[in-house]
């Protein structure tokens, strides 16, 4: 089992608000680059979408399910078929999206009783925590050729890290690069 972080990020770091839906002053400079910037499986998560778990935080899954469920296609299906866990101390219901369900218990320890790969998307916080106890495998980041100045940088308050590069591939206007934390 691995655990996979995957992230829009500026050419600053930031990794928060990419589509503007939290209003912050900087938000949505992943929109910018256009619909197709952001469209598709961008992370190259493939078969993980078949055989892994998803794993959001609520406020990530609660934006996701207002969006995803109504769209079709290839990526969409797949992504809408995935298991979902959603770590929320005050979400009661996350039937609004297929085959999600609530972590029940510490989001750590339910991690480390997983079998399947976990997927990470968006959720800082998740992927911080995470992280924070060296559960966190590898980070596929998409890279936009934003800079944002202010918000949320992924790695704020990290500690120390050599991360080996397994790959970068132009998605459009971003990059995706592809490290390994082992």
């Amino acid at each position: 089992m691995s655990v996979i972080v995957v992230e829009f990020v500026t050419l600053d770091g930031v990794v928060d608000d990419p589509d503007g839906s939290a209003g912050t002053a900087v938000g949505g400079w992943a929109f910018r680059h256009g619909p197709e910037a952001v469209a598709g499986d961008k992370f190259r998560l493939g078969t993980l979408l078949d055989t892994g778990t998803l794993l959001f935080g609520r406020t990530t899954w609660e934006l996701f399910a207002k969006i995803w469920p109504g769209r079709t296609g290839e990526f969409p299906d797949r992504l809408n078929a995935a298991r979902k866990l959603v770590a929320s101390r005050t979400l009661t219901d996350v039937t609004a999206w297929h085959n999600s369900s609530l972590l029940q218990g510490d989001l750590v320890e339910a991690v480390g009783r997983e079998e399947r790969d976990l997927i990470v998307i968006g959720s800082i916080g998740i992927a911080r925590e995470l992280a924070g106890h060296d559960l966190v495998d590898e980070y596929r980041l998409l890279v936009f050729p934003s800079l944002a100045g202010q918000g949320r940088r992924l790695f704020d308050g990290a500690a120390p890290a050599d991360l080996r590069l397994v790959s970068t591939t132009q998605a459009g206007p971003a990059v995706l690069s592809t490290y390994r934390t082992r």
